[in-house]
Parts: structure tokens; sequence; C-alpha cells
């Protein structure tokens, strides 16, 4: 596990080689003060001021040196110095202008590798020293938690199963004091028969299951955090083809955020009774693999056409959203590597959000803005209700012709929440297609930070 806490330690005078991070607009500005050795490097490099220029400049005594970031990003943005975080020989750094602010997070995780499957990079932590030591920890806990995610999803699907997510929310409970329940077998046919259903062509030690984990005071509210852990898709027996199976060990990137969440929320002791919920399948192929016009039991008493075994996503998360609604949250989030349509209309980068619940969408959009970790809403178009329709059962999981895709399969989950609680459904890509600062190409946390300043914000102490 990365050692973030060794590289964000509070700013008490100790040596430091000085980073100046400049704007453009405040480039030439900025050069006039320089000394004339200072001017002449900068000479030497070339440099016109531009996004991304960077030189190491002359001390006034020899090995002294500090480093130059021209640089757009906003103050408020982790990605504000990531580069340098890469780059920098190991030592110890202090910003001449401005305090680290979100930027601390942006240097750590610039420094963290997976290494599960190749040997690590032997340099030594990049320290970055702050005055705003209040911070740090929280800093630390976002940083551990974005890499959570991102090691979750980037390890390959064999040695990332049903079992192995199981695994990976006991590690999180002995941590945090949490307990963890899991349903699987003959109790999870009859319990869940959706859960059931598209994991029961995988292999014995692949079994499909429910997690649960606990915690907090149950006087406290209650929140109930569900993330889709199919660990790897198939399609079924729609099968996929081979290119678009070539990422699908990334399909449990919701549980990975949700256990990132919920870590955050343990780790902050919020005030709240913690409910996590991960459906927990391998959408596999064999002689008992569940098939197109199926109809399914749900464990809400809906009947549900199978009309796409590729559209297994939500099926998992129907049972787990009722359950969860089972026990009166007054709040459920909901993550999901769900629809390629989400990524058709926002990209990688941006997942769309979709809530009935307008104070929820105003608290996750704001929280996106203040951590640069934004996310877009889409409707929850009552009028394509009527696509979900089927001639045999209560409803489709996947309707013909692939109109609005992301938002009938948030319409499909709408179907097994609680008209009690507020709920907002989170399409998450769970990974970076090309690397940026800070942002290796592979497995990514999206909405995560939002999500829990949200949570932080309604229920600080």
């Amino acid at each position: 596990m990365t050692d973030f806490a060794s590289m964000l330690q509070p700013d008490r005078g100790q040596p430091a080689r000085t980073i100046h991070v400049v704007e453009p607009d405040a480039y030439e500005s900025w050069l006039a003060k320089q000394s004339q050795r200072i001017r002449t490097t900068i000479a030497a490099h070339r440099l016109t001021g531009k996004p991304g220029d960077r030189a190491v400049l002359p001390g006034e005594i020899a090995d002294d040196w500090s480093m130059l970031l021209v640089c757009n990003e906003a103050v408020t943005s982790p990605w504000r110095i990531a580069s340098l975080g890469a780059s920098l020989p190991e030592g110890t750094y202090r910003l001449a202008e401005g305090p680290v602010g979100a930027a601390g997070l942006g240097w750590m995780l610039a420094q963290h590798q997976f290494t599960r499957y190749v040997k690590p990079d032997a340099i030594g932590p990049r320290v970055l020293l702050t005055a705003d030591a209040a911070h740090i920890d929280e800093t630390v806990r976002l940083a551990e938690a974005t890499a959570l995610v991102r090691d979750l999803v980037n390890t390959g699907a064999s040695d990332m199963g049903p079992a192995d997510l199981e695994a990976a929310a006991e590690t999180l409970a002995k941590r945090h004091g949490a307990t963890v329940t899991t349903t699987r077998g003959d109790a999870l046919a009859t319990g869940y028969p959706m859960i059931h259903a598209v994991g029961q062509a995988a292999s014995k030690d692949r079994a499909p299951r429910l997690i649960e984990l606990e915690w907090g005071d149950p006087s406290h509210p209650r929140i109930a955090l569900v993330g889709k852990g199919v660990t790897f898709d198939t399609g079924g027996l729609d099968i996929k083809p081979s290119a678009g199976m070539r990422l699908m060990k990334k399909d449990m990137g919701g549980a990975a955020h949700a256990l990132a969440l919920a870590s955050l929320v343990m780790a902050a002791k919020l005030p709240v009774r913690l409910h996590l919920l991960i459906p927990a399948v391998e959408n596999s192929i064999a002689g008992n693999a569940f098939r197109p016009g199926d109809v399914l039991a749900t464990r809400k008493g809906l009947t549900v056409e199978n009309t796409n075994t590729d559209a297994e996503g939500r099926l998992v998360l129907g049972d787990a959203l009722t359950k969860a609604g089972e026990s009166n949250p007054e709040l459920i989030l909901d993550f999901a590597t769900l629809t390629g349509a989400a990524r058709v209309a926002l990209g990688p980068d941006l997942p769309p959000m979709f809530t009935d619940d307008e104070s929820l969408a105003v608290d996750l959009l704001a929280a996106g803005l203040g951590q640069n970790d934004q996310m877009w809403r889409l409707p929850l178009w009552n009028g394509y209700d009527e696509m979900l329709k089927s001639d045999i059962a209560d409803m489709v999981n996947a309707p013909d012709g692939g109109f609005a895709g992301a938002i009938t399969a948030a319409l499909f989950l709408r179907r097994f929440v609680p008209k009690t609680a507020a709920w907002a459904h989170l399409d998450v890509f769970a990974w970076r297609p090309s690397a940026k600062p800070g942002r290796p190409k592979g497995g990514e946390a999206y909405a995560l930070r939002a999500a829990f300043a949200m949570l932080a914000k309604r229920y600080s102490r």
C-alpha cells in the first residue's frame, strides 16, 4: 500500500526546494522580478510562458535549485502540480506562491503505482510541505480511497472475483470496526433471484453473492451505498465481441467506488448508520446461464423479461436496491459501470447523475464543482418509462432500439428504490483511457470526492 502520509507533511520551516507555480497571464510580471541569472536560464530554455513550460532554476549557492512550472490549472484543482509529483527527484519541496490546497492530492496520487504484477519504480517519496496541517489527514484519506478504486479496478479478473470483493469488504470492516454479512447459495437463489440468475453460470469458486457491511450507531441517520460488482462481464449468451470484452475486468468499478466511499465515511466517523451493499457476480457462459427471453423473479416481487443478458448490471442492482430500502434509509447512492450510452453521451470523464430529489441534485452538483470532481445531471424522463413495458412480465431489462440507454437503465433501477428515500444513481466509467498528470491510464475514481463532500456536509457533527 502506498504510504501517502509520507508525501504530504506540515511545513515547520525545514529545508526544502522551492516550486514556483505561475499562471500564464502572470508569467511576464513574475519573470521581471527574477534575477538576471534566472532570466538567462529561462531564456536558454526558450520558455514563452505557455502552460506546461518548466525549468530548473539555479540558486545562489552550489547545489541549490528551484523549479518553475507554468500552469493554467485553477488553484482549486487537485492536478495543478501533479506532473511534478511524478517527475521531480526524491526530496522535500514547498510552493513559493500560495497555499498547497487541493494540489496536495494530485501530488500524492501522481506517485501512486499499481504494483501487483510489476516491480515498483525504485524512487523514494517526493515530500510536499504544507502550512495547512489541519487538512493533511483528510487529503491522505482521499488519496487512499482513490488509490483503492484504481487498484481494485486494475486487478485482473483472475484475481478479482466475487470472493475477492468480499475479502476487500472484510478488510475495511476490520479496520473500522464494521460487520460484514454475505448471502450466497440457496439463500441467494430464494432471496435475491436476479443476483443468483446473473451469476449462476460462474464456477463454484466464483459463485455469486450479496456482500453487506454495516457500521455506525443505529440511532444515527441511515444511509445506503450500493455498488455494482460484476467482476467480469462476458455479456452472457448475448456475448460481447472481443474488443468489448477486453476491459470487462472493470465492470466491478461501481463496487470499488462504493467500498472507497464507505472507507471515507468510516474514517471520518460521520454520524451515520452506514449500509454498504455489493451484489458480486461473474456474468459467465455455461449450460445453466440465464437466457434471453427468460422471465426473472425479483426480491421486490416484480417480474422482469430478460431481453439482453448483457444488461445484467441493472438486474443485480435491482435486488440490492430492494434490500437497501427494507432498512428505511433516508439516502441511497448507487455507483455502477452501467451503460455504454452514458459514455457516448458524456465521455469517460464526466459521469451522469440521475435523481428525482432536487435537494440531493443541488448538493451533489455543488460538491462536484467544489471538489473539481464534476458530474452532469441527466433526466429520469418519465416519458421513457413506457419503453420498459413487457408483453409478458412487469418490465423488460433492456428496451429494443437502444434509444436513451443510460436513462432507461436508471428508470429500471428507480422501480426498485423506495419512495421514502432520496436516491441518486451514478453511471461511472471507472477507467481512464489515456494518462494525464496524476491520473495514469487504467482504473479511476469518478465522483468519489464529490459524493463524500456531499455526505460530509449533510452529516457533519
